[in-house]
């Protein structure tokens, strides 16, 4: 069942939103992610995409308190993302209420902690980023290009018996000029086990209705939702669906 997942963004306690992944273009647009979060779930959605972008830039999760908020006052799946890259992180983030842990810079520079990730917890628990920029893994917040092809880079998790990736193409994250279709559909060609979230450019109802079609996991709706360019109401036509 295709998943609409919206996303909250956080800086300093704050819900924002970044173009490109460059900090210097942030945008607030709620100093209350619970009551955003709550707004979700009021509409019937199931999902919430959680990222600390200051816990990205740390290497270490900040906003904690946050997560455990959201936790404690909805009943959403969480899935949590920004600086956890270590035991002790990723077991912070699940006793704060972390349903999934999005594995981004990390499981570019330590794949044995994540494959240990995947033995400890169950792969199901560990979604993969493989955010890209011209095809290539793009990591620290998006602040790094590792060289690293994103299909070699997938392949390899694939392998190793990754189930759920989220895939940004930074370069088309926060223009709501559309999403990168043809990367997805390469990764699909490439690496057809794997469960693909789709993240970045969405704009629009046809945005998300073309990604229905190909049959991705779901989407991350951010940008769009927040410069009303895709209303709770239209989120909330995609939200009955089962959790996978």
């Amino acid at each position: 069942m295709f998943q609409i997942i919206p996303a909250i963004d956080l800086i300093v306690g704050q819900c924002v939103r970044l173009t490109q992944g460059d900090y210097s273009q942030k945008k607030v647009y709620s100093s209350d992610p619970l009551e955003v979060a709550k707004a979700f779930e009021g509409a019937g959605i199931k999902r919430l995409h959680l990222v600390d972008l200051d816990g990205a830039k740390a290497k270490k999760i900040v906003n904690i308190h946050v997560l455990e908020k959201i936790a404690q006052g909805t009943s959403l799946h969480i899935d949590f993302g920004g600086g956890v890259q270590s035991d002790e992180m990723i077991d912070l983030a699940f006793s704060a209420g972390a349903s999934q842990i999005t594995a981004g810079s990390i499981a570019v520079r330590n794949r044995d902690m994540v494959i240990g990730w995947f033995q400890k917890y169950g792969a199901d628990k560990i979604i993969v980023g493989a955010d890209a920029h011209h095809e290539q893994i793009a990591v620290s917040g998006w602040q790094e290009n590792s060289n690293i092809s994103i299909f070699d880079f997938l392949t390899d998790y694939e392998k190793a018996g990754a189930r759920y990736i989220i895939s940004t193409d930074v370069a088309k994250d926060g223009l709501l000029q559309g999403p990168s279709f043809e990367l997805y559909e390469k990764i699909q060609t490439q690496n057809p086990s794997l469960h693909i979230i789709a993240s970045g450019g969405v704009a629009s109802m046809d945005d998300l209705n073309q990604l229905k079609e190909m049959n991705l996991f779901g989407v991350i709706v951010g940008k769009a939702f927040y410069e009303g360019r895709i209303t709770l109401e239209e989120l909330a036509s995609f939200s009955n669906n089962t959790l996978c």
